[in-house]
């Protein structure tokens, strides 16, 4: 009889890593409240359509790209604006996305132990697509945006390690975005406010 051997593929159930018990939604699926109170939730974790979407590492691109718009948008912002990053928008009771920037009115509360901000605190959500998130990115993200009247979102794409930024405005009849112009190289809008940034300066280590 040929001698047996164990399968060393296989990993012993003890081995095998238990699934958190946040991790487990309830029958009616997570509400955007959750967020603040599942023990253990990693970082930057959003909610779209009742579940709990995870973010990959960030690349280089997304860093740069972030760096550069934060920088020159917060430069410039009018003093009734002002322009934050990576904090959740709570849209809906099952929709809580974390855009990578957002303009916000300047009466949107500060307290420091703000997680979210509501819809109407913002006046532009913004985008940077990965890999990862690209249908969320080009597609959910702004349609929840626009159905709960953000007027502005930018969708930035990666073009050969340059930003693309493409620029939407809310058309209040229709309730969805119109698409106004692709920028590479130069961001020059009045909308929503006097902006003109050279996107060619992702990288520059400027202060």
């Amino acid at each position: 009889m040929p001698e047996r051997k164990d399968d060393m593929s296989i990993a012993p159930l003890a081995d095998v890593e238990p699934i958190p018990d946040w991790a487990i939604p309830p029958i009616e699926g997570f509400t955007a409240d959750d967020l603040d109170r599942l023990p253990g939730i990693p970082p930057h974790t959003e909610l779209i359509d009742g579940t709990l979407v995870f973010v990959s590492p960030q690349t280089r691109f997304h860093a740069l790209v972030l760096f550069l718009l934060h920088r020159e948008l917060d430069r410039t912002a009018p003093a009734h604006l002002r322009v934050e990053r990576e904090m959740t928008v709570k849209l809906g009771r099952r929709q809580r996305p974390e855009p990578d920037l957002v303009i916000l009115h300047a009466h949107a509360p500060s307290d420091m132990m703000r997680t979210f901000y509501e819809a109407e605190d913002v006046l532009l959500a913004i985008e940077v697509v990965s890999e990862e998130s690209e249908e969320r990115d080009r597609n959910r993200k702004p349609q929840m945006y626009a159905q709960a009247g953000i007027p502005h979102f930018w969708r930035i794409e990666n073009v050969e390690g340059r930003p693309s930024v493409h620029v939407y405005e809310l058309n209040p009849v229709t309730g969805v975005y119109a698409l106004t112009g692709v920028h590479q190289n130069r961001l020059k809008l009045g909308l929503p406010y006097d902006i003109d940034i050279d996107l060619t300066e992702i990288g520059d280590p400027r202060p």
